[in-house]
């Protein structure tokens, strides 16, 4: 179910038109769905019913705080990745007690800033990262719940750039190490081990991977367990895909049953860390086209976003939809077009040979499934101005970043007398 559809020849967000809306806040900018972004949480958190588990939301995907205050509002928690996203997720609403932080690179400075608000959860990546951490914690007199990352070594089968569950990648602790591991943890001051977490990728479409993780986890537990160690407490991470092109996603109701078959006479309490999953198909990027040119046999539109304010296709060679806001003819020739930004870079592309009907000088377009890692990766290379980003509920719509300006943008450098002196 999408809240983006065409009415009367236009699309919209919900009730709002984006050509209205286009208007209003310039272009380009996203527009995100209120009402996709509660039916996925609902969805994802309502297949578990009757388990222990708490949803934090994966706030790298999408940063905004409206976006991480509507789900805090439906009970999730957050998983963070910095004291930035943690500050974010505190301002917005989340309670201390049910955000997890994650991460292979915490600083002292950031355990320090995470202990003093009480953070419920630390996700422990390497033995160096629980060294540090014991001591802060036990200079600050404070308790850390802890559990530690799994390295399953279990391809998820997806992007290389966004596989983390592989022996050889940077994420956690390897499994054939996690007994001697934490069993040393439940020795050293200022830490309480829980249990352990295991995260294996991003946009997973197949459940199989799941599975293998999950019960190597699970034999892991009673490993553990068997040992004489105390673990009440697994975070399974995220992952679940969604649909870019024509990728079918598993639904949460069949990942929650592998959940139920490996974990659900464990007596352990459940965190899920679904991000993509929960925002990407309720975004869009709003873009409008400033020329139409043609150069080596081929066709372009020239549009005003750019990669740096959506870098997936540039980084990951990722496909979005992309729709004309004008609802186009039934019967509309389409053409072969490459779809491109201002950026002078070859690799600002949105789309290549893409089949489109006719576009001109001021059609606005749609890049669908925008939602995850669009605004919250954006820069401000070629010294382009961050774009808005918009939400619409119903009728209503409202502007939940503004767009930058250049003074602002400018003025944060300094530049040294000495460099104009003569």
């Amino acid at each position: 179910m999408s809240s983006f559809e065409y009415r009367g020849g236009a699309l919209h967000a919900e009730d709002v038109s984006l050509t209205n809306l286009a208007e209003k806040v310039g272009t380009p900018f996203y527009c995100y769905s209120a009402e996709m972004l509660r039916k996925a949480y609902t969805d994802f958190a309502g297949a578990f019913a009757g388990l222990d588990v708490t949803v934090c939301y994966a706030v790298k995907a999408n940063s905004n705080q409206a976006v991480i205050a509507l789900f805090a509002a439906l009970g999730a928690g957050a998983d963070v990745v910095s004291e930035g996203e943690l500050r974010r997720a505190l301002a917005a609403g989340v309670p201390a007690d049910k955000i997890v932080f994650s991460g292979v690179g915490k600083t002292r400075d950031e355990m320090d800033m995470a202990l003093r608000a009480d953070c419920g959860q630390f996700n422990i990546e390497s033995e160096p990262e629980l060294a540090a951490l014991s001591e802060v914690a036990a200079s600050l007199g404070k308790s850390a719940t802890i559990v530690l990352r799994v390295n399953p070594d279990v391809d998820a089968d997806t992007h290389h750039k966004i596989s983390t569950g592989r022996a050889g990648d940077k994420f956690g602790i390897e499994l054939d190490r996690i007994r001697e591991v934490y069993a040393a943890a439940a020795k050293m001051p200022g830490l309480n081990p829980s249990g352990l977490a295991v995260h294996i990728g991003s946009q997973l479409t197949r459940l199989d991977p799941f599975r293998d993780a999950f019960e190597r986890i699970a034999a892991l537990v009673r490993e553990l367990r068997a040992d004489g160690l105390h673990v009440d407490r697994l975070d399974l991470g995220g992952g679940l895909g969604i649909v870019y092109r024509d990728e079918v996603p598993p639904v949460p109701t069949d990942y929650a049953e592998i959940v139920r078959d490996v974990f659900g006479d464990m007596d352990v309490a459940l965190t899920f860390e679904p991000g993509r999953r929960l925002t990407g198909e309720a975004g869009i990027l709003v873009t409008r086209v400033i020329y139409v040119k043609e150069s080596g046999g081929r066709k372009f539109a020239v549009v005003d976003a750019a990669m740096n304010d959506l870098i997936r296709p540039t980084l990951y060679e990722a496909w979005h939809d992309i729709d004309p806001v004008a609802q186009p003819a039934d019967d509309a020739a389409r053409m072969p077009l490459d779809i491109v930004g201002p950026v002078c870079e070859t690799g600002d592309v949105f789309a290549v040979q893409r089949d489109m009907p006719p576009l001109a000088a001021g059609d606005l377009l749609a890049v669908r499934s925008a939602g995850a890692y669009g605004a919250v990766m954006a820069s401000t290379y070629n010294s382009r101005l961050l774009i808005p980003e918009t939400m619409v509920n119903g009728s209503q719509e409202a502007v939940i970043r503004p767009r930058t300006d250049y003074d602002t943008l400018i003025g944060q450098d300094v530049v040294p007398g000495w460099v104009t002196a003569q």
